[in-house]
């Protein structure tokens, strides 16, 4: 056994000291020689000795080095051992398929369990899932916040070799000279937990409260009443924050900043923001019931992002509608509320301020270009052409951006093509369009404000001055660093507000018949030949359009349906579905359509005829995509459902594009609409 010990490093040279001493006076011997033979001989004589008993002595202490040196070795194995198990941590090991090889006192402590050999780790720790083990054997080490009982402990994993662990085995055969293992050691984070989840409860919470409709309803009521009406609002909303322990302070008359903690506002997520509900049944006479909207900002780095975070929720509450609560919680923003249909505002001062703010913008740049979004319809055309219009009046050459024409839009655009009137760079594709935009180019984007649903998404970074002109309500993607966004979700198509703008635009503005028909079209197709989301301001646009030339056998001839397009609508409603009693499934054939979004949006609307049916929903599969058009008359509002799939739009008319199998969209609609429904049930 002592052949086979060997000794390295520090310990090998620290025991070759005496023949290295011997070399040292072999030498001095041989210079001796040099000087005296006889003293040469003497000092050989001596070296002799010297060697001898350090050899004796050398082979008289090895054995004695090499057996307290394995007594050591041994000691310490033992007390390595001995200190893992008494260590005050839980340390386990486990084999890489997750069964127990060994664990300390600590280990068995936490787990209640004194013996608990090959026993699997997932079957203690239920977080410790297959796929987790298998990323951390793929990674080497992991981690997984798990509990157990009433603690919480943070559990590191590492794998490790193990070299020889059998030793000289004289029961195995070629026994493995390294196995992997996983080292498991578990940290209390339960008070850390404990404290951050106090630090978070306690962090502030700016919001800034708006009511929506407040000089309209003043107006509703008489005048000596109008004192008690904002008495009572502000009675209800001082009363229903301060139960919250939150701190509200009125800015101005129809404005409130409200200062709250963190945990306060969880618990008002989970009630769901009842105010916008109580404020509506403040009466005292008012025909019009008030609406409210609140914008949150949390989790900021400082007050005052936090308080920029609150004035980005309040204006993209008021720019969906209003009546609702937005949450923006840095970059993740949460939508509550928003059941209510917006009212119109009677007054155009706003579309007079955004029409000479878009003529500045527009007369000091070299040219104009406009686009919609995909598969261009017909009120993104129309009142792409208002603009076009617009542009012209200024001199400056416009272009209007149309990928791949469909069937709905060409009847429009072959009034334009081959017109002397108009010259042909008046339509333009993607790649054309990207030479021509620049710094000194303004670009309109209208009929949507998501960067990703436009013609040509590039566009918008080839340019400072973006212009955005959108009836739909904004969602958390939004087209940013616009210098002028006019957003109204009150109107009724994009082509409604163009035809307000152009009233204001320029004195000696002129619509031609066949441009005032484009326009008119757009609307009479949004509004369903006006039966949806016509108010005052959208009859007053139509007949700003009829003084212009529009005629409405003109347009209606325009947009015919041919043969195949008909039979396919009616083809989605004779096999639509009525899931859950009040709502209207059906898939719209695409094959031999050329449109089939458009025809999908037409059976949409069809659908909504059948009695019972609160909202219809119509899948058209396009290009690799499933569009779903949503329509609803009053009680359900399809722009939240379609959101839960990445859509958008209005109250009633909403839709949403989904990259998957018509099955599979379905399947996803479904569970929205069941979600919606559960909501529904529990508010009951």
């Amino acid at each position: 056994m002592d052949e086979k010990i060997k000794f390295h490093g520090a310990m090998k040279r620290w025991l070759r000291w005496p023949l290295y001493f011997a070399l040292f006076i072999l030498l001095v011997n041989i210079a001796v020689y040099f000087v005296d033979i006889k003293a040469g001989f003497v000092a050989t004589a001596g070296l002799l000795l010297y060697a001898l008993a350090a050899w004796r002595i050398f082979s008289y202490y090895r054995p004695l080095i090499h057996r307290e040196m394995t007594a050591f070795a041994s000691q310490y194995e033992t007390l390595e051992k001995q200190m893992l198990e008494d260590m005050n941590l839980p340390y386990a090991v486990m084999d890489m398929d997750g069964r127990l090889v060994w664990y300390n006192r600590m280990f068995a402590q936490l787990t209640g369990k004194e013996k608990c050999p090959h026993k699997n780790m997932s079957g203690i720790f239920q977080e410790l899932t297959p796929a987790k083990l298998a990323e951390t054997v793929k990674n080497g080490s992991g981690e997984l916040l798990i509990s157990f009982g009433e603690r919480i402990y943070r559990m590191y994993m590492q794998c490790m070799a193990v070299n020889n662990p059998l030793g000289q085995s004289d029961i195995v055969e070629n026994a493995e000279a390294e196995i992997q293992v996983i080292a498991v050691y578990f940290y209390d984070e339960t008070e850390l937990k404990a404290y951050i989840k106090k630090n978070e409860d306690e962090r502030l919470v700016v919001a800034l409260a708006y009511l929506d409709n407040y000089e309209e309803a003043l107006e509703s009521v008489e005048e000596v009443r109008r004192s008690l009406l904002i008495a009572l609002i502000d009675r209800k909303i001082s009363q229903y924050f301060a139960n919250c322990d939150g701190i509200v302070r009125k800015l101005e008359k129809d404005k409130y900043f409200l200062v709250m903690r963190q945990s306060s506002l969880e618990k008002l997520k989970e009630q769901r923001f009842h105010i916008l509900d109580e404020v509506k049944t403040v009466n005292i006479g008012n025909s019009m019931p008030v609406t409210l909207s609140i914008g949150i900002g949390l989790n900021a780095p400082t007050y005052l992002q936090a308080y920029e975070y609150a004035r980005i929720s309040i204006e993209m509450a008021l720019g969906r509608g209003g009546d609702q609560v937005v949450i923006k919680n840095g970059s993740n923003i949460t939508y509550i509320g928003g059941k209510a249909q917006q009212m119109e505002k009677t007054t155009r001062v706003k579309a007079r301020v955004k029409a000479q703010a878009l003529q500045e913008f527009m007369a000091t740049r070299d040219r104009v270009v406009v686009m919609g979004h995909k598969i261009t319809d017909v009120d993104a055309l129309g009142a792409a052409i208002g603009i076009y219009r617009a542009g012209k009046t200024l001199g400056k050459p416009v272009h209007i951006v149309v990928n791949d024409p469909t069937t709905s839009i060409r009847p429009l655009m072959a009034g334009y093509l081959d017109n002397p009137d108009y010259e042909p760079s008046m339509f333009v594709d993607s790649d054309t369009a990207k030479e021509l935009v620049d710094n000194n180019t303004a670009l309109v984007v209208v009929d949507t404000n998501k960067p990703s649903y436009t013609e040509c998404e590039e566009l918008l970074r080839k340019t400072r001055t973006i212009i955005v002109l959108d009836h739909h309500r904004r969602g958390s993607e939004v087209i940013e660093n616009a210098v002028l966004s006019y957003v109204e979700p009150y109107a009724s198509s994009t082509c409604e507000m163009v035809a307000e703008i152009l009233q204001y635009f320029a004195d000696d503005l002129r619509l031609r018949n066949i441009e005032a028909d484009s326009i008119y079209a757009g609307i009479i197709i949004d509004t369903n030949n006006f039966t949806t989301r016509a108010g005052v301001r959208t009859f007053e646009a139509a007949a700003f359009l009829r003084r212009n030339g529009a005629d409405v056998t003109r347009v209606r001839k325009l947009l015919r349906d041919n043969l195949d397009s008909y039979k396919a609508r009616a083809e989605a409603v004779r096999n639509a579905e009525i899931y859950r009693k009040y709502f209207a499934i059906a898939v719209c054939p695409s094959e031999g359509i050329e449109s089939p979004t458009v025809v999908g949006a037409q059976a949409a609307n069809e659908l909504l005829n059948i009695s019972a049916v609160k909202a219809s929903f119509v899948l058209t599969s396009y290009h690799d995509t499933v569009y779903i058009s949503a329509r609803a008359i009053d009680e359900v509002n399809v722009q939240v459902l379609m959101e839960k799939l990445g859509g958008g739009g209005h109250l009633t008319v909403s839709g949403a594009q989904i990259k998957a199998p018509v099955e599979e969209a379905e399947k996803m609609l479904k569970e929205v609409i069941d979600k919606f429904c559960e909501e529904e049930e529990k508010k009951e």
